[in-house]
């Protein structure tokens, strides 16, 4: 049994369980699709029952509680006239952050010999984008400190992810104001005044400011290449080597969701920094970072839709409209299932990609071709989720009605959170050149062919041998679209992204209901097909229906009239 990380969770909480339908609820138990397909990747179905209810009460009711009453507040001057520049969190979040990093080990397993995929599974429970966020910039610190710093500062990445006693939290600082996703913009320098690396520069959204202990930075040697090319990469501790602030906070930002992170503006004034790996290379580790957090995204992103889908799934069983009960009307049976199949095809995509990275992450550049195949399969998996996390949200909301835009109530807070999923970390269109880059640079399209061939021709198969022949013109002709016209690939770069990605989703759910022998997995991919590629006819008996939008008969266990204490 995991120790509560504050003795108030074990004390009745009152008040959200009224307003919040999935408020203390076992988060994993109830995602039968996600356990089925996690243990198929994982090879076991690891224990995450605790995390589920810690996700479902303590971190659910904190989240709520940051957005609606009690922000991140920036600090800059000390009662003894120094500056200080940190962020006051509320009290009971930094318990929550404390406690999935050390307590639920949220970021140890790839540093203790397990899977990534465990990590993200984490990622995914937790849902709210802030706390998920915080986690997220730390354990990217740590993935570079751990793989390429080769001064003192590496042994820091056991603080980050929790594996010693005194926990650190880390932060990512790349984006500067005249660029933004053009990295190669960036104007931030950096200097060696013969003993120690000394940055000048401003970044503009420096998520983790005002709370990180180390941060990595993006700036450029004296006489490096112009571009991308020419930025290496630092670790800028948040006090310098004689125990002063190290760089200034300028301002946190007013954003529209993610409140439980701080986002700020940072000032570095010859800060003192760490150079991590080699400089030339910089650009390379920079881009692996990103895609830790681009995975994080993804799974991230339909975490947000998975707690939205309980809170509407819930509210369409106690809601009567017409006479009945509002599940019962079949255009809002039909509005659950397009979630539930959305977030299924996006789960096969995602826990695909992680797993690729998870068989690729050592490498160092030059990549090989399944490290490319990875970085591919993660453009995909990001652009897709963000799009079906907006959506979800979005008739999670309408299932509501009024009520559901009220800012008083967790739902709309769930739309909110979603639409930064496609901003962050690259825009959709960021992602599509990324992929042509992938593509024409590096031929992980070659990869992705035979990747799905195999798949469709393996024992696991269990669709119609048609179906696989259907998914396999439908990728060739989106990569033949391409073309060889520069403008004209860019110009379909999104439209083939989307639909690699869903190409790409339906095979792997029939392929895991294969390897699962979960019927229910192969219907979710066929009817996803159906409603995507085919002629939209979601022509599935009411008994299949149910089973999907029930998550396997999980949601109908619980008995949402009895949460109901006002009545």
């Amino acid at each position: 049994m995991i120790a509560r990380p504050y003795g108030a969770s074990l004390m009745p909480l009152k008040g959200i369980e009224n307003i919040s339908l999935a408020y203390g609820l076992d988060h994993y138990k109830l995602d039968y699709p996600f356990r089925s397909m996690l243990s198929a990747f994982l090879g076991y179905q690891p224990d995450l029952s605790e995390l589920g209810r810690f996700a479902g009460r303590e971190v659910y009711e904190v989240a709520y509680r940051v957005d609606r009453l009690s922000e991140p507040i920036l600090l800059n001057w000390s009662v003894y006239g120094r500056e200080l520049d940190t962020v006051w969190l509320d009290p009971r979040e930094r318990e929550v952050l404390v406690g999935l990093v050390r307590d639920y080990g949220v970021n140890k397993p790839p540093f203790q010999g397990k899977s990534w995929l465990e990590h993200y599974a984490g990622i995914y429970l937790v849902g709210d984008s802030g706390i998920s966020c915080i986690l997220t910039i730390t354990i990217q610190t740590a993935y570079a400190l751990y793989k390429y710093a080769r001064d003192e500062i590496r042994d820091l990445y056991k603080g980050l992810v929790g594996i010693s006693s005194n926990i650190l939290w880390g932060a990512t600082w790349f984006t500067e104001v005249q660029g933004g996703s053009d990295l190669g913009a960036n104007v931030t320098m950096a200097e060696n005044d013969g003993q120690i690396w000394r940055l000048t520069g401003y970044k503009y959204f420096a998520s983790g400011a005002g709370l990180a202990d180390i941060a990595l930075v993006t700036a450029r040697p004296p006489g490096s290449r112009p571009g991308a090319k020419g930025l290496a990469l630092f670790a800028v501790p948040r006090l310098d080597s004689k125990g002063f602030l190290n760089y200034r906070v300028r301002r946190l930002k007013w954003k529209s969701g993610t409140i439980s992170v701080p986002t700020g503006e940072v000032e570095l004034i010859g800060s003192e920094a760490h150079l991590i790996g080699e400089p030339e290379n910089g650009i390379y580790y920079t881009m692996e970072d990103l895609m830790v957090s681009r995975l994080a995204n993804s799974i991230g992103a339909l975490g947000i839709a998975r707690k939205a889908y309980i809170e509407a799934y819930g509210y369409s069983q106690v809601r009567r409209a017409f006479g009945k009960r509002i599940i019962e009307h079949p255009l809002l049976a039909r509005d659950l299932l397009e979630a539930e199949l959305g977030i299924e095809a996006g789960l096969a995509l995602t826990l695909k990609a992680i797993d690729s990275f998870d068989k690729s992450w050592k490498k160092e550049p030059p990549y090989d071709d399944k490290y490319h195949y990875a970085r591919l399969l993660t453009h995909m998996a990001k652009n897709f989720t963000a799009d079906i996390a907006a959506d979800v949200t979005r008739r999670a909301m309408e299932v509501y009605g009024g009520i559901g835009f009220l800012h008083e109530f967790p739902i709309e807070r769930w739309h909110r959170e979603a639409l930064i999923t496609p901003i962050w970390e690259g825009t959709s269109n960021v992602q599509a050149l990324d992929m042509l880059e992938a593509m024409v640079k590096k031929n992980a399209h070659k990869s992705m062919l035979e990747d799905l061939e195999n798949m469709v021709t393996s024992s696991y198969w269990v669709a119609s041998h048609r179906l696989g022949e259907e998914l396999l013109e439908i990728a060739r002709k989106a990569i033949r679209s391409i073309g060889e016209d520069s403008y004209k690939a860019q110009w379909m770069a999104k439209n083939v992204l989307d639909t690699l990605a869903k190409t790409i989703a339906v095979a792997e759910l029939i392929w895991l209901s294969g390897k699962t022998g979960s019927e229910s997995l192969a219907r979710s991919g066929e009817l996803y097909f159906s409603n995507t590629f085919g002629d939209r006819r979601l022509d599935a008996r009411v008994s299949e229906v149910r089973e999907i939008i029930s998550l396997g008969g999980a949601l109908e266990e619980v008995d949402w009239h009895s949460r109901d204490l006002t009545a």
